[in-house]
């Protein structure tokens, strides 16, 4: 046989895979929109949630556990991510408010967790994405809450403090900084470059490059990557440090790549909503606890969770608005509320504080 006649047969076993991969995928569309009548047909007049968190997140762990190769784990779920994403947009398009412009980490995020179907809507601001969601213009909400190099995202602790809204999701990014500029000029021209656009977390966590690489430059802080990438498409001389998607979204070259400080840098974004989330069988939990004014508040507020053998794995401190030196303490643990030793965990640190706040439960991140 030859070469030509062993592709060709292989071709024509692909085409037949592929003819059965498409009539699966419509396949699971049509049980989607099936579902989306059931829902209909029971909710007599209340509104549904056609979005479920925690049966998503347990699709795509069933996904992971059952793959066996050569597609690797995670892009195996991946693929699997889009085409519910696709099937639920059957069901209701899903809205999503994000920090933006267009081309920020956070649009990102959200396409990463909701998949390339949903529909994203940038805000100015993080308390602009919350006042979306608690309006109900949009159904659900990204935000960032911490970056591995730089730390808590102070803006979205404050907003959950004043905020009804509930945590239901969760989604860790690994991030890349990239130096780009317009390309209309010779690459490394020193000389041309005068100012570099970022994000002031961005420029945190790229500054040790900037020191070594472009000291001379004036390191100007703005609202987001998008918008640094934005102005360095519209000046000369300017240069941004942004993701790849503000890149290509505003015609940028990029004329270094991956320049941030530590390889592993990862930002953790919240997905948030008005509705609370069921147990996924692989939960984390946040609150918030105002703590009285007494030696050893934290202690109180911590030691049942000690006691009880549940794993805390973020601890954050804000002043609270409530008076002066008073804190409220923001705490992530492993678990869901619906479980009965966290329940009993969370009684204890109730009566140890002056207020204590549930954030959400939700599933941990798959992706």
């Amino acid at each position: 046989m030859t070469e030509e006649k062993e592709l060709g047969l292989l071709r024509d076993q692909i085409d037949g895979l592929d003819q059965k991969i498409q009539q699966l995928i419509n396949d699971r569309a049509n049980c989607a929109k099936k579902v989306a009548d059931v829902k209909l047909k029971y909710s007599k007049g209340q509104s549904i949630q056609f979005y479920r968190p925690e049966r998503e997140a347990q699709v795509l762990r069933k996904v992971m556990d059952r793959n066996l190769g050569p597609i690797a784990n995670e892009d195996m779920a991946r693929i699997f991510r889009e085409i519910m994403s696709m099937c639920l947009a059957l069901e209701e398009p899903i809205k999503v408010a994000y920090l933006g412009p267009e081309g920020t980490f956070t649009q990102a995020a959200a396409l990463k967790h909701f998949g390339h179907s949903v529909l994203c809507e940038g805000q100015v601001s993080i308390a602009d994405v919350f006042r979306e969601v608690e309006s109900g213009a949009v159904q659900y909400g990204v935000v960032p809450v911490e970056n591995s190099t730089e730390g808590v995202v102070t803006h979205t602790l404050d907003s959950f403090a004043q905020s009804s809204l509930q945590i239901c999701g969760e989604v860790a990014l690994r991030i890349h900084h990239h130096f780009l500029t317009r390309g209309d000029g010779p690459k490394g021209l020193k000389e041309g470059l005068k100012v570099v656009y970022s994000h002031p977390q961005s420029l945190a966590q790229c500054r040790q490059w900037l020191d070594a690489n472009w000291p001379q430059l004036e390191r100007v802080p703005v609202s987001s990557n998008a918008e640094a990438a934005k102005r360095a498409s519209q000046e000369t001389g300017a240069a941004a440090i942004a993701g790849e998607v503000a890149a290509e979204l505003y015609g940028l070259d990029i004329q270094t790549n991956s320049i941030e400080d530590l390889t592993d840098n990862t930002t953790r974004f919240l997905i948030i909503g008005s509705q609370k989330t069921q147990a996924s069988g692989e939960d984390k939990s946040s609150i918030m606890v105002s703590s009285r004014n007494q030696s050893g508040a934290l202690y109180h507020v911590l030691e049942p969770f000690h006691g009880a053998g549940v794993s805390l794995t973020r601890i954050e401190t804000r002043p609270s608005r409530n008076g002066a030196w008073n804190y409220n303490f923001f705490i992530d643990f492993e678990g869901h509320v619906s479980d009965d030793l966290i329940q009993s965990v969370l009684a204890k640190v109730e009566k140890s504080s002056a207020d204590l706040k549930l954030l959400g439960s939700y599933p941990k991140a798959v992706l």
